[in-house]
């Protein structure tokens, strides 16, 4: 069995060990436990930043670890262990959007502590309800590129993976959109 204690904690083999772990907990709830610990706050954070309520954030993450513990049987290392996560997490939300119009919580963004790089420069105090409507007028995939990156706190290679894109094809797109974003600011 992998330990937690054993794991590095440098992004990219951190996030490969979890990988590796996720392997384990094929046969050893215990290494599910770990991921499931690991993970909860990320994938809640996503999944609230996109619905109305905490009650439907809290059952669709539910739904989302629910689903990964069963299918963990399935799960192969051909990439991050997270992206595939979220890729259930994002098909519990198009599930739960399917009878209901989509919804952002920009009040999420606004309180995620994890935007520090570009986007945290590019936002003030004062300019916060500018951002929320140039954020709400974004398309659903800008919307859910901001969300990966600065909610859930996934690394380029992560998200990459859950979009099935490129890793360069998405921080140039997340550079664009942050562009974008600065110019309509100003």
């Amino acid at each position: 069995m992998v330990e937690l204690s054993e794991l590095n904690m440098n992004q990219k083999t951190h996030s490969k060990s979890f990988s590796t772990l996720a392997i384990d907990a094929k046969n050893n709830p215990t290494s599910f436990a770990v991921l499931y610990n690991h993970y909860i706050q990320p994938v809640y954070r996503y999944l609230r930043s996109r619905v109305q309520t905490t009650q439907e954030a809290e059952d669709l993450t539910s739904q989302t670890f629910m689903t990964a513990y069963e299918r963990m049987h399935a799960y192969q290392e051909r990439g991050y262990f997270s992206a595939w996560v979220f890729r259930i997490a994002r098909s519990k939300l198009i599930d739960h959007y399917r009878g209901s119009k989509p919804f952002i919580s920009l009040d999420m963004i606004e309180n995620t502590a994890t935007m520090g790089d570009t986007l945290g420069q590019v936002v003030h105090q004062d300019e916060m309800q500018i951002l929320k409507q140039i954020i709400h007028d974004l398309d659903e995939e800008q919307r859910d590129l901001i969300q990966l990156r600065y909610v859930a706190n996934l690394s380029f290679a992560e998200i990459a993976q859950i979009l099935g894109k490129r890793e360069a094809a998405v921080k140039k797109s997340l550079y664009r959109l942050l562009a974008g974003i600065k110019s309509r600011m100003e």
